[in-house]
């Protein structure tokens, strides 16, 4: 049945007249190099575009995740691709293993249809107590396939920085997350289909009925999701938020904006999740390949930023060839890996003295609770999320890679490197205008100590002498971590 529904979907891959390719390919036809790019900054565009493709998907959904949450959205992707499996869509789910804690009941159920194959990244074998997995399998366990991409018909793709889960998209109760990825259509949906294939049959894969019991011995009974999911009002509200969404009018009628650009994909060999990808391989090194170095202008903006002391010797070298470096990430406050923080933190000092610009994004509201710590996952509750590199207002990176080792070594990562002036130069006036109220700007006063000034209307300059809004305990950890020898776990 598994090579049967694999040669389905590979002959789906070739392009038919469905309702997306109706939609679409007159546009490609008329931009045959360049992919055309539409920026999902806002959640609720970022969720609506995800189900409201799913609604016209007519033949393949492949998708390829590091996070999908039980709650609202997660339930409602949940449902809506069951729809589609329903219509006779051909559904590929690829989950990283790690973040599936609570879901083996879900994707099981899921899995016994027809229509739809579930496979893990580096599962583990102990479904309850995955804690043990660590002890006997630590090397494998702690390579996690971080890639997110979102295909449908081969026609359409979503990549980024976005999981699925209500914070990334603003839904629900959950702290809101800062993040970006984008709808691609054109050539490059060639390469994330193929690369999603790569992934599909790599070693680093299994089959999810080779990993969790079935949920029903009885193949022949339907295939069902709790009822409830759909019944609470808080969801029949969203979704009817969702339908009054213009996304598919605006798609088919050719109204919806693109920006036409070379468009290339980049991601990580999947044997990197077992530690036997090439070193040429890596993203970091393609990524200077095809990126260049910078000759005017750098902005990075990176959640979990992490530079290492290569990193900031290349980031000081820049420097001095009088490249401009502003670099946005999580402030303490605003982060939910503190451990991670320690690895930027003791860094701070040495990139502000040699005139790199440095921000910190506050919580997103005072009124929320402070993000939980997730330890290395960093699941959820962070303000920033976004993974984007703004290259000389030419080129910009959007996808998954944070600016640390964990991205550069042990995680596979995927994203787009996009040449477009327009959507570079758009990054950067984002990146310079939002600064002022949204993040804490950090020098040096005259004493060689770190400062964090925000501007707070007619009060004007304030200077926080230690990190804002954060407990001494917390800055106690962050400290106490910068000297022990983890930067390559971070």
């Amino acid at each position: 049945m598994v090579e049967a529904f694999a040669a389905n979907a590979d002959n789906d891959n070739q392009p038919r007249e469905t309702r997306l390719a109706r939609a679409v390919a007159p546009q490609v036809a008329r931009h045959p190099l360049h992919s055309g790019i539409h920026p999902l900054e806002d959640g609720l565009d970022a969720f609506a575009s995800r189900y409201l493709l799913i609604s016209m998907a007519e033949r393949t959904l492949d998708i390829q995740y590091y996070i999908w949450q039980n709650d609202m959205s997660g339930r409602l992707l949940f449902s809506a691709l069951l729809e589609a499996a329903g219509r006779g869509v051909k559904v590929r789910l690829l989950l990283d293993d790690n973040n599936t804690m609570g879901l083996d009941e879900t994707l099981s159920e899921l899995n016994r249809h027809a229509n739809i194959q579930i496979r893990l990244f580096n599962p583990f074998s102990f479904r309850t107590l995955r804690a043990l997995g660590y002890l006997t399998d630590f090397a494998r366990l702690n390579r996690r396939m971080h890639n997110k991409s979102f295909t449908v018909d081969g026609m359409a793709t979503i990549v980024g920085g976005r999981n699925i889960g209500d914070e990334y998209f603003g839904t629900g109760d959950e702290p809101l997350f800062s993040d970006l990825d984008v709808l691609a259509l054109g050539p490059v949906v060639e390469e994330v289909s193929a690369d999603f294939e790569r992934y599909w049959h790599s070693r680093a894969v299994s089959a999810l009925n080779s990993v969790v019991e079935s949920s029903s011995d009885d193949p022949l009974s339907a295939v069902q999701l709790p009822a409830a999911w759909r019944d609470n009002p808080q969801v029949q509200q969203y979704l009817q938020r969702l339908h009054s969404s213009p996304f598919v009018a605006r798609l088919e009628s050719g109204e919806l904006e693109l920006i036409w650009a070379r468009t290339r994909l980049l991601s990580d060999d999947p044997r990197k999740g077992l530690g036997k990808a090439k070193a040429s391989t890596l993203l970091p090194q393609r990524m200077l390949e095809v990126i260049g170095k910078p000759q005017q202008q750098f902005d990075i903006i990176s959640a979990y930023f992490v530079p290492t002391r290569a990193g900031v010797a290349q980031l000081l070298a820049l420097k001095r060839k009088g490249v401009k470096i502003a670099i946005l990430t999580n402030s303490l406050a605003a982060n939910d890996v503190s451990v991670v923080h320690a690895g930027y933190a003791k860094w701070r000092k040495k990139l502000l003295r040699h005139g790199i610009a440095l921000y910190e994004l506050k919580p997103h509201s005072d009124n929320r609770d402070a993000p939980h710590d997730r330890g290395l996952t960093g699941n959820s509750g962070s303000s920033l999320h976004a993974k984007t590199f703004s290259v000389d207002n030419q080129k910009v990176f959007i996808g998954s890679f944070n600016f640390d080792p964990r991205s550069a070594v042990l995680n596979t990562e995927m994203g787009f490197v996009i040449e477009s002036e327009t959507l570079a130069t758009s990054v950067h006036q984002r990146f310079i205008s939002r600064m002022r109220d949204k993040a804490w700007k950090l020098r040096l006063d005259k004493w060689g100590r770190v400062n964090w000034v925000e501007y707070e209307g007619e009060a004007g300059e304030v200077v926080h002498k230690h990190e804002p809004r954060t407990r001494f305990i917390q800055r106690l950890l962050v400290r106490l971590v910068w000297r022990l020898p983890v930067e390559w776990l971070l």
